[in-house]
């Protein structure tokens, strides 16, 4: 089979397509033939070596793919799933492959109707914005809520369901064209980054937002913690423009009795009832048509350096995919 494998970390070179032998499942292992891979900003920090991998490796932990076979202490019956079963996962290692081995346990089914491309566009992004809405800040009716980067493939996502769940959403985005993109993803408002906390309270009567979800970091997580109303929660889960300096908490109390949290996937999978629920639901959503993932481009899996060039240059506007 191709996989695409790192030997030395580097520039996007650095991913080279090479035949390695199919993997046999091991104990509590599925081996997955790929249909399509979600390219993430984690594996350009691996591949770059900001982020230290054991190496050499080959990249990629999202896809959609077919079950093909299972470990010897394998029950897919009993996971509700069967050789051939349609499976997505956000938790897998080696997805830049023809083939991968997943813990059986951090699979899901895709429904029988939902695109697979569609499908491949939903765990990692789609977990995100379910997790970030429904348990870090449980969002109801009538709240306001700021989405940074509202343009990008969670801050979209995060928007829809936001709108679902009857928040007024405000977001803010860089560009004209990414504040359109905003827009059509549901924003009530859209903003640009310079004085949006003042745009914000502008915006709200005098009152700020109720929660903001802030993935840029560095060059906003001040703004985003004055945009809010007494008590109400920043959510810093993203670090675009690098990571927030040592911050003083007594702001928090002369703002209001702030509260901040810095969550992160995994914490929100804590077992396979967890991710169920959660990718269950998101799936469930984009069949009746309230989810609707951004495909931007695809690549075919030997032009993986490609796609991370696309994906570093800031130049995708949704999800980016390997297709084998």
């Amino acid at each position: 089979m191709t996989a695409i494998v790192v030997e030395q970390t580097g520039g996007p070179e650095a991913l080279t397509a090479q035949t390695r032998e199919i993997p046999q499942p091991g104990q509590g292992q599925v081996l997955v033939r790929t249909e399509a891979t979600g390219v993430n900003f984690i594996e350009t920090y691996q591949r770059s070596g900001v982020y230290s991998v054991e190496l050499p490796f080959v990249p990629g932990a999202e896809a959609v793919g077919l079950i093909e076979a299972a470990g010897p202490d394998v029950d897919l019956e009993a996971l509700g799933l069967r050789v051939g079963a349609r499976v997505a996962t956000c938790q897998a290692s080696g997805t830049y492959a023809e083939r991968f081995l997943a813990d059986a346990q951090k699979i899901v089914a895709v429904p029988e109707h939902l695109d697979p491309r569609t499908a491949a566009c939903l765990p990692l992004q789609g977990i995100t914005a379910q997790y970030l809405s429904r348990s870090t800040v449980p969002v109801q009716q009538g709240q306001t809520a700021v989405v940074l980067a509202g343009a990008g493939g969670v801050g979209g996502l995060l928007i829809q369901l936001l709108k679902h769940l009857g928040a007024e959403v405000i977001a803010t985005a860089s560009t004209d064209e990414k504040r359109r993109i905003a827009r059509e993803h549901g924003a009530d408002h859209v903003l640009g980054y310079e004085g949006f906390a003042e745009r914000v309270r502008e915006l709200t009567g005098g009152r700020g937002a109720d929660v903001v979800y802030d993935s840029v970091g560095k060059d906003t997580f001040d703004q985003s913690v004055q945009a809010l109303r007494p008590r109400g929660t920043a959510v810093l889960y993203g670090g675009a423009s690098g990571q927030v300096p040592p911050f003083d908490l007594q702001r928090l109390n002369a703002l209001g009795s702030l509260y901040v949290t810095r969550p992160s996937i995994g914490a929100y999978l804590q077992d396979r009832e967890e991710l169920q629920a959660r990718l269950s639901e998101v799936f469930d959503l984009a069949e009746a048509g309230v989810l609707r993932p951004t495909l931007d481009t695809t690549f075919p899996l030997a032009e993986a350096a490609e796609a991370h060039r696309h994906l570093e240059d800031r130049r995708s506007r949704g999800k980016v995919l390997l297709i084998p």
